[in-house]
């Protein structure tokens, strides 16, 4: 279809639809600074916790036998072994001895034994360590009160 328009018509702009964009516009960044200001205030908001100990902890004897033993320090260091001269690991290297470990022997349990004031970051990169290696029998060692 073919619109003529003569010679004395002018192409005008639309103002109503100009008019609309710009109020969108407005409604967006508003609506975005008002997400924004509740997630700062909820970062005011937070409230430390102290993690419990275990009332009662498993017999290390009844545990699964010859666990992959990853300790986690106060610092966030991660050691593998029981022995506490054991040397510090840093995420690459904990990730390769991990993917040895995981080819080697993939259902071999997994005890992570980390200090009551890591930060939880700590506990939750190792986990997730473990995980994408597909080690899945994982258990915390915890003390009795």
């Amino acid at each position: 279809m073919r619109i003529d328009v003569d010679d004395d018509e002018q192409p005008e702009i639309g103002l109503i639809a100009l008019i609309d964009c710009i109020f969108f516009l407005l409604m967006f960044f508003m609506v975005a600074t008002s997400f924004k200001q509740k997630q700062e205030q909820h970062k005011e908001k937070q409230m430390s916790i102290v993690l419990p100990r275990s009332a009662a902890s498993l017999d290390m004897a009844k545990a699964a036998p010859d666990p992959l033993v990853i300790r986690v320090d106060r610092a966030g260091g991660v050691a593998l072994g029981e022995d506490a001269g054991a040397s510090t690991l840093s995420t690459e290297e904990l990730h390769e001895r991990l993917r040895g470990e995981a080819g080697r022997n993939p259902g071999r349990p997994v005890r992570i034994d980390g200090d009551g004031r890591v930060p939880y970051e700590s506990i939750v990169r190792v986990l997730d360590l473990c995980q994408f290696e597909g080690l899945t029998n994982i258990s915390m060692h915890t003390r009795q009160k």
